[in-house]
């Protein structure tokens, strides 16, 4: 008597504490005390847990309880299964069948009859095949009982497979496979069974609802659902033959006509039609299942056709979903298993033209839909077999590969051969009208689309309008590629009719969107039958020569156009750019075309006063742009005409008809054509380009007059003229530098600069170039200090703050729309290039000018830096280190961090060794103290108040405290992440050619310690080595390295893992005791303080591996890591005498990391956030459906150190 009152008193204080966890209206501590009670019942006796809560799941307690004491049932089947013996496995199995039976009431709630379904599919996965084969039987028998009964036992099914669509980490590998092998074998029970409920309870609800019981035609429809959804959870991995065999592809199929039913079936479709074709000899059966697959979905696709094209005010909205969920099911068909139906020709015609049907489709989702399936296929047609290389390297693995190469090229011209001239030019049509946004469109335009349901913003889930373009322009370039004579005479059809209608239109600039649309239309098509590899247009002289006359009688259109509007020269000048390959393989038009874009620019205004006609110089800008486009395009085809070009511009310089911005533009231009003439014709446009500007550049009386003294900058702000003349000067050099033989990430290591004999077609022009601009960019450095800044005019002051771009910028927001005329740097703010000195200039102008002069001259010096010798011999490094660091300590963030980037890393990759002591030294050392002492100060700030410090502030005051503490972080991050990239490109392996590898090291911490070498030794050929040797640069250095690793920025901390790397193999393979010392003790403790950041886990790996290095190199020569290891809370020294004593039985890194990993983990009692963050269990949510393509982005937490103490010591 006393147990069962004990048992009652238990039960009922289980169901009070679940009814206050629940209830927000209990106080916090009662829901602490609740939820603390629970726990401990789930922690607590088996069998005490296992009656409660059977107890708990009865009808007599409320749902809230009921659902909870099922997932307290599932709780002890998941994680607590083990600690019952078999008997009681089988009688508490028992038991949960016997539950199903109970709640098969039309009554009770769906979640509550869901999480006992759950419950069984939870022991039947523990237990295994042996109690499913005991239970099937009990099983079909309670589904025959009525349709409650039979939607129980479908639930049951749908979770029984989980863990094998669902990873779920509770489950270890070997058991999955069990499951998965178990339910294999049992599939010929439970589809037949699934066929059976299908077709039993669909016929009994249409019964049901013909004698109008439509209470119990509802409960045999939740049974069809529920078998539905069962049978979806199989699609994804029963055999595709077992699924045809025991009539589920047939009976799903069937479903598809059904309203009621026909999404869940089409979601088996979904599952299915990407399904991998086997390599064994069930292939053939798997082609004839998915051919009928094709069958079905291709029925029911023409049945929505046909009555979209005839009836559409009949077809709702119901319908075009279900109608999109079909032709997704089609697109994975047709992009997973077309090989299934390629030999029927009926039926792959007839699938091709429903594809096109729906791409043709005014529905922008069916459109899109069937988008995806054309590009799959072209993305295959047109793309080259990849050989596989044979590992033995026998012959006739050679001749196999090259075998089913031709095979697959054969297989590629059958299926190209049904993509007909007509079905081309019917995805050209669309794919043209679809390139423009519905809002681009002014309504009542002369330029109709019909009916087609346009692109707008308010079109949700398919990305955005841009990702949509672009895939219309890749399938635009593959139709061109495969039918050169169709594309062009498509586009060329289109662009004339457009042309057309804006001559006949009373407002042509208004009706614009339309043509500007087309114009990468044409470009695409245009590069891609000139591309020069053109394997499947057949190479036929015919179509070559009626591709030729179709692109020039349109060229002939274009030339005879006479706008003078600036919108519509502007929209002719970006046409012509588009023809440039055109020209590269037909030179004889080039000469037509340069006059043309003269003519155009002689159309439009030189100096406009009205700045709302200010769009006539922006088309001005645009028509020069033209020039180089067009250069690079047609490449040696221009040539013959850079005399005519350079007359012209002559002529018109002396005419006063060209702008400075213009003349740079044009002189690019200039260099383009030069670069493909050799390096002589290189050279003498050069010469010929910057005499002119030398002649002003060098002069010594402007410098002296605006640059001797920090105000003479003022007065030069006030000269507008001048002003804006030295910017065109500086960007000039800037472009000269980038188009003269550089390329991109061509940065010369070590000795490259004697590699070759050719001199840099530049290189003579460094020292009249650079003297002026770094006195230029000093004075402009030195309105930051403090004593400067405080005599400045108060308009100097307001220019020198951040643009409202800046500001956006750093709040992550996209650029505020650009007004006409201005163009955008690199950083994403604007600048007027129409400035030329007309007016006085205002705040806005200085910053612009302020802003254009440091961009470019940054980025001038940067590109010097990497001609290599000519320009570290011809300059003064006195001269470079005044300019560029002597105001350092007040330099902004912003300021500092674009100085590293533009100028510093390319300098220090392409300093030659013999100038490291000369240059290195006088350039890092006060950029590093300084920066070590402010990234220290600011990130102090930040961890510790929550507000970073920066310089910058004073630009930023401006706006809510929140975006303003958002902006001085993203200044110190964006700064941190720079200064740690400059280590990180110190110790990269092409600067760093003699530092050795432990991998030929031998066994673990077996370096011969007679081999050691004195730091010196390294200094010459490594500059990790080099930085080291000096101890003023190397202290604010490894001071930065330290802290960075308890600074919650993983970027950076990923930048400075690579230096740190590197030091450590000098600590390693030198005899430097001081390095020793710091690499085991400082850096030891840092690595670990490192690791107990969350913000860390996607750099653990290496944190951990580097941490291994230490230990095993370096725990013989130095007592610091073992000292460091014991004195970490958790650690006993038998703990790290185990971990000393795995790492002697292996040699293995993968194997020692592993060690390492679990000694930390262990000595930190699992307090290391970076290792921790690692280990996510996933839980199976039993009760919610798996929503259609939902995408579950895992959310990664950062700690940011809210008032918590950082390294170790939080740590002990």
């Amino acid at each position: 008597m006393e147990e069962g009152n004990s048992n009652n008193t238990i039960v009922n204080n289980v169901a009070r504490a679940i009814v206050a966890a629940l209830d927000w209206n209990s106080t916090p501590d009662a829901r602490k005390a609740a939820v603390s009670y629970l726990e401990s019942i789930k922690a607590g006796d088996i069998w005490v847990l296992a009656n409660t809560s059977f107890l708990l799941v009865k009808k007599d307690w409320s749902s809230e309880i009921r659902l909870h004491a099922f997932k307290m049932l599932q709780h002890l089947v998941r994680l607590r299964w083990e600690e019952f013996g078999p008997l009681e496995r089988r009688n508490f199995a028992n038991v949960a069948v016997e539950l199903m039976s109970e709640i098969a009431d039309p009554c009770e709630e769906w979640a509550l009859k869901s999480q006992t379904a759950a419950l069984v599919a939870e022991i039947v996965r523990r237990e295994g095949l042996n109690l499913w084969q005991e239970l099937f039987p009990s099983l079909v028998s309670l589904s025959s009982k009525g349709p409650v009964q039979a939607e129980l036992v479908s639930m049951m099914l749908r979770w029984l497979p989980e863990d094998i669509t669902v990873h779920n980490e509770d489950l270890e590998g070997d058991r999955r496979r069990l499951l998965l092998r178990g339910l294999t074998q049992s599939l010929p029970e439970i589809l037949p069974l699934l066929y059976t409920l299908l077709e039993r309870h669909f016929g009994a609800a249409l019964s049901e609802v013909g004698r109008q019981q439509l209470d119990v035609a509802k409960q045999h429809a939740a049974a069809v659902t529920a078998t539905l959804n069962a049978i979806n959870a199989y699609a994804e991995w029963a055999p595709l033959s077992d699924l045809a065999k025991y009539g589920i592809i047939h009976g799903c199929g069937f479903l598809l006509s059904s309203p009621d039913f026909h999404l869940h079936a089409c979601e088996f479709f979904k599952f299915v039609s990407p399904r991998k074709r086997p390599a064994d000899d069930s292939a053939s059966e798997f082609d004839s299942a998915m051919s009928s697959i094709f069958q079905i979905l291709m029925n029911v696709s023409r049945e929505f056709l046909v009555r979209s094209s005839s009836t559409g005010g009949a077809i709702d909205e119901s319908d075009y979903e279900f109608a999109e969920y079909v032709c997704e099911s089609m697109v994975s068909l047709g992009s997973s298993n077309l090989q299934c139906i390629v030999g029927d020709t009926t039926t792959f015609s007839l699938y091709l033209q429903q594809m096109l049907w729906f791409f043709q489709h005014f529905k922008l989702a069916l459109h899109y839909q069937s988008l995806q399936f054309w590009l799959a296929l072209m993305r295959d047609l047109m793309s080259k077999p990849k050989l596989s290389v044979n590992s033995s390297g026998d012959e006739p693995a050679a001749t196999n590969v090259g075998s089913t190469s031709a095979q697959v090229d054969n297989e590629k011209r059958k299926i190209l051969s049904f993509l007909n001239d007509d079905i081309c030019s019917t995805i050209l049509d669309i794919s043209f009208q679809r390139m423009l946004k519905k809002e681009k469109l002014i309504s009542g335009s002369a330029l109709s689309l019909g009916v087609l349901e346009l692109w707008s913003d308010d079109f949700e889930g398919k990305g955005d309008f841009g990702q949509y373009r672009s895939r219309l322009f890749e399938l635009i370039k593959f139709i061109a590629s495969n039918k050169p004579l169709v594309a062009g005479a498509k586009v060329s059809e289109r662009i004339i009719m457009i042309i057309k209608n804006l001559l006949n239109s009373p407002t042509p600039a208004q009706d614009l969107a339309v043509m500007e649309s087309m114009q990468v239309a044409l470009e695409s098509v245009v590069s891609s039958i000139f591309d020069g590899s053109n394997e499947f247009a057949g190479g036929s002289s015919e179509v070559h020569l009626a591709v030729c006359r179709i692109f020039e009688g349109l060229l002939r259109e274009l030339l005879s156009l006479n706008w003078t509007e600036p919108a519509l020269v502007e929209a002719l000048g970006h046409y012509l750019d588009a023809m440039g390959p055109f020209l590269k393989y037909f030179p004889d038009a080039v000469g037509s075309v340069i006059n043309k874009l003269f003519e155009l620019l002689n159309s439009l205004p030189f100096v406009v006063k009205d700045p709302s006609t200010s769009s006539a110089r922006h088309a001005r800008l645009q028509i020069c742009t033209s020039f180089i486009r067009i250069a690079k395009a047609a490449d040696k085809s221009i040539l013959p005409h850079m005399k005519g070009i350079a007359d012209t511009m002559a002529y018109l310089q002396g005419e006063g008809c060209l702008l400075r911005g213009e003349h740079n533009l044009l002189g690019e231009a200039f260099l383009v054509m030069a670069s493909s003439a050799g390096s002589q014709q290189q050279q003498e446009v050069l010469a010929w380009l910057l005499e002119p500007l030398s002649q002003q550049w060098i002069q010594i009386e402007w410098q002296n007059n605006y640059l001797s003294e920090p105000l003479g900058l003022v007065r030069l702000c006030s000269e507008t003229a001048f002003m804006w003349s030295l910017f065109h000067t500086v960007t000039f050099f800037e472009k000269a530098l980038k188009r003269s033989g550089m390329r991109k990430g061509n940065f010369n290591l070590q000795n490259s600069s004697s590699a070759t004999s050719i001199p840099h077609p530049i290189a003579s022009h460094l020292s009249w170039m650079l003297p002026p601009l770094l006195k230029l960019l000093r004075g402009i450095h030195s309105l930051w200090s403090p004593s400067i800044f405080q005599i400045l005019p108060g308009e100097i002051k307001a220019a020198m703050s951040m643009s409202d771009v800046e500001r956006s910028s750093l709040l992550g927001g996209g650029n505020p729309k650009l007004f006409k005329g201005a163009l955008t740097f690199i950083d994403g703010s604007q600048f007027d290039v129409n400035k030329e000195g007309y007016t006085e200039p205002n705040e806005a102008d200085i910053r612009n000018w302020l802003k254009g002069i440091r961009d470019s001259g940054y980025n001038v010096l940067g590109l010097s830096t990497t001609i290599g010798d000519p320009f570290f011999k011809c300059m003064d490094i006195d001269s470079v280190a005044l300019a560029l660091i002597e105001n350092i300590h007040s330099m902004e963030f912003r300021h500092t961090r674009q100085l590293v980037h533009s100028v510093l890393i390319p300098l220090v990759k392409s300093c030659p060794p013999d100038a490291w002591e000369v240059w290195l030294e006088k350039l890092l050392h006060p950029l590093f103290v300084h920066c070590q002492q402010a990234l220290s100060c600011s990130w102090s700030s930040l961890l510790h108040e929550g507000r970073a410090k920066v310089p910058d502030n004073h630009d930023i005051l401006t706006g809510s405290d929140l975006k303003v503490e958002v902006m001085e972080e993203k200044l110190l991050r964006d700064l941190t992440r720079e200064i740690c990239l400059l280590l990180s490109t110190i110790a990269s392996p092409g600067l760093n050619a003699s530092l050795p590898s432990l991998e030929h090291s031998g066994h673990v911490g077996r370096v011969d310690m007679s081999s050691l070498k004195d730091l010196d030794a390294f200094a010459s050929s490594s500059m990790v080595g080099y930085l080291l040797k000096h101890k003023n640069l190397a202290i604010p250095v490894l001071q930065i390295s330290l802290e960075a690793f308890t600074w919650t920025d993983s970027e950076a901390v990923i930048k400075v893992c690579s230096f740190s790397a590197a030091v450590v193999l000098l600590a390693i393979y030198t005899n430097n005791v001081d390095l020793r010392e710091f690499v085991s003790r400082d850096l030891f403790s840092a690595v670990i303080r490192g690791l107990a950041l969350e913000s860390n886990a996607i750099i653990s790996a290496d944190l951990v591996n580097l941490c291994r290095e230490i230990f095993i190199y370096l725990c013989d020569t130095d007592p610091a890591p073992r000292q460091i290891l014991l004195s970490l809370p958790c650690i006993s020294p038998n703990d790290l005498h185990a971990f000393e004593e795995a790492l002697t039985k292996t040699a293995s890194p993968k194997e020692q990391k592993q060690h390492m990993r679990s000694l930390l983990l262990l000595a930190t009692g699992n307090n290391l956030k970076a290792l921790a963050a690692q280990k996510n269990v996933n839980v199976i949510t039993n009760v919610t459906a798996r929503p259609r393509s939902s995408v579950n982005a895992p959310e990664n937490r950062i700690d940011q150190g809210q008032g918590d103490t950082i390294g170790l010591a939080a740590i002990l």
